[in-house]
């Protein structure tokens, strides 16, 4: 099923910079619907096509709205991103967690909603919201700019739909046989050289050292090297 990403509005955005950012992030991340409510500076902005690097003008659409109603007239759901405690009986997610409810929503256009820089989102506008996301980050120090609660919101959004494999580097595993074997090997150098030193702790420390070379995943080339090693610190 392909997805509509959710649109990005900014409400009350102040200076172009930070708009232009703000579509970098959305771009990094697949996004392109961005409507700003009332920009400070107006609209089109230099400021904002310098900062975006290319993102104003290889995807991201830019629609002008009077009023956060009108800019949220078509969605279906509705987030808004807040910082601090509001006094209103609504859902609270965590970014993750509105991201999944809002990819399940597939026929539904989604709306997340970004306050000014200063001030964040007012009540009025928290109202119009179906539920509101918040970030858990650390409470001594919760400051982000716009930029960043978007790329953090939006990204959040694109791990949903990926289902790509974490990549494995292809390698040859020893068998258990190969690592025995460099296992018997460097327990008898320990004994000739007088490693174990007490005869009633030999048993529990060889087999400590087999339980510690079986866990790991030793590569063949892995265990030709140690056994260089073990050569080289016996050769004379």
């Amino acid at each position: 099923m392909t997805h509509k990403n959710p649109a990005i509005i900014l409400i009350d955005p102040q200076l172009g910079e930070n708009i232009g950012m703000v579509a970098r992030a959305m771009l990094n991340c697949g996004f392109t619907d961005l409507r700003l409510v009332r920009p400070r500076d107006g609209w089109p902005s230099e400021h904002a096509t310098r900062a975006s690097s290319g993102a104003l003008d290889k995807g991201v659409v830019v629609t002008l709205f009077d009023t956060t109603s009108a800019a949220i007239a078509d969605c279906h759901r509705v987030y808004a991103t807040t910082a601090r405690p509001r006094d209103m009986t609504k859902n609270v997610y965590t970014a993750r967690s509105a991201m999944v409810e809002a990819h399940e929503k597939e026929n539904e256009i989604i709306g997340i909603l970004f306050g000014a820089e200063r001030s964040g989102l007012q009540n009025e506008d928290i109202a119009l919201a179906n539920g509101i996301i918040t970030l858990p980050l650390n409470p001594e120090f919760t400051s982000l700019n716009l930029a960043q609660a978007v790329l953090l919101v939006t990204y959040e959004y694109l791990m949903q739909g990926d289902d790509t494999p974490d990549t494995q580097v292809a390698t040859n595993l020893a068998n258990k046989d190969t690592i025995n074997q460099f296992s018997d090997r460097l327990i008898d150098t320990l004994d000739d050289n007088k490693f174990f030193r007490s005869e009633d702790l030999r048993p529990t420390t060889q087999r400590n050292l087999r339980n510690m070379l079986s866990r790991m995943e030793w590569t063949d080339q892995d265990i030709k090297t140690l056994h260089g090693i073990v050569s080289a610190l016996t050769k004379n």
